[in-house]
């Protein structure tokens, strides 16, 4: 292992490179002798202001294009690794890659943010919410069905700097990448976990592979969290059976007590108003443990909705 470099492949937002750096150090800490290398990638998918706000296209791969160059640089052989936010990868990975490694899971929560108002319920009647997310749109029509919802993109900076010009009343942004960045301000009112259910993955760094890449395997297996591993394939399995894109208002979330998992999803219409949820526990020594747990959550969520919700 002398010598070796590792190359890891990152977008080149803020936050991206904050998490490719929390890697960097955990392997080079893990590993004195490698050598970790970040490859900025630039991502087609980054929002630009020329793009005005509108949701990623669907067909186009929504989320998933946030990943679209890292794997493709990765497939051709440039890098040996990529490391995203879990929220952010598609239930389905191009063929030859694979997601069986994590960073420890940080905050999962949401945060409802807003220069004006310091919850929800505060929002006046007709108030402007900016989210992209149809899991965040489909929870605060739940609650608050009288709100404007209007597309909402770019950075965590670029965003906070949003609702300070008044541009929207209020938005939602993770908790994990704000403390990642270090950003405290007034204006960020932490969500419960249980009565606003977080994105599959959400506050989970993970690190994508290739599936015949032995040594890059070993690497990463050094360092990777277990019990973060157990919820990150028990989400995810849930995101796959319900076939879950980025249009598909779903939300998951799992957590270890001592040998035990629980798990917690729910799947919800567009406009908040239908809202089915799963909850299921069993005792997780391993990643086949948590798949059939997310299995059987997803199974029994997909068993309640009607024909053609999902769609």
């Amino acid at each position: 292992m002398m010598n070796k470099i590792l190359r890891i492949g990152t977008r080149t937002s803020p936050l991206a490179m904050t998490q490719a750096n929390l890697l960097k150090s955990s392997l080079e800490e893990t590993h004195p002798d490698l050598s970790v290398q970040i490859v900025p990638i630039k991502s087609a998918a980054d929002w630009k202001k020329q793009d005005g706000e509108k949701s990623l296209s669907e067909q186009a791969g929504g989320k998933g294009q946030f990943a679209k160059e890292i794997e493709s640089i990765h497939l051709e052989g440039k890098i040996d690794c990529g490391v995203h936010s879990l929220k952010d990868m598609p239930a389905y990975l191009p063929a030859g890659l694979q997601i069986k490694h994590f960073l420890p899971r940080a905050d999962v929560r949401d945060a409802f943010i807003s220069h004006k108002y310091n919850k929800i319920e505060d929002l006046p009647q007709g108030a402007t919410v900016g989210t992209c997310s149809p899991r965040r749109k489909a929870l605060i029509l739940s609650r608050r069905p009288d709100v404007n919802i209007v597309p909402f993109r770019g950075n965590v900076q670029t965003r906070l700097e949003k609702v300070r010009s008044g541009q929207v009343d209020a938005t939602f942004l993770a908790m994990a990448g704000l403390e990642r960045l270090q950003i405290k301000y007034e204006m960020i009112h932490p969500l419960s976990a249980d009565s606003f259910l977080p994105a599959c993955g959400q506050g989970i760094i993970c690190m994508e592979t290739g599936i015949d890449d032995t040594h890059t395997q070993g690497l990463m297996a050094a360092i990777t969290c277990l019990n973060t591993g157990y919820c990150a394939h028990a989400e995810r399995e849930v995101l796959k059976i319900l076939d879950g894109s980025c249009h598909t208002p779903i939300g998951a979330y799992a957590f270890m007590q001592e040998n035990q998992l629980h798990l917690k999803a729910v799947v919800a219409s567009l406009d908040g108003k239908i809202i089915y949820h799963e909850e299921q526990s069993g005792l997780c020594q391993s990643d086949e443990d948590a798949i059939t747990i997310g299995k059987k959550a997803g199974h029994n969520l997909k068993s309640k909705l009607p024909e053609g919700f999902l769609s």
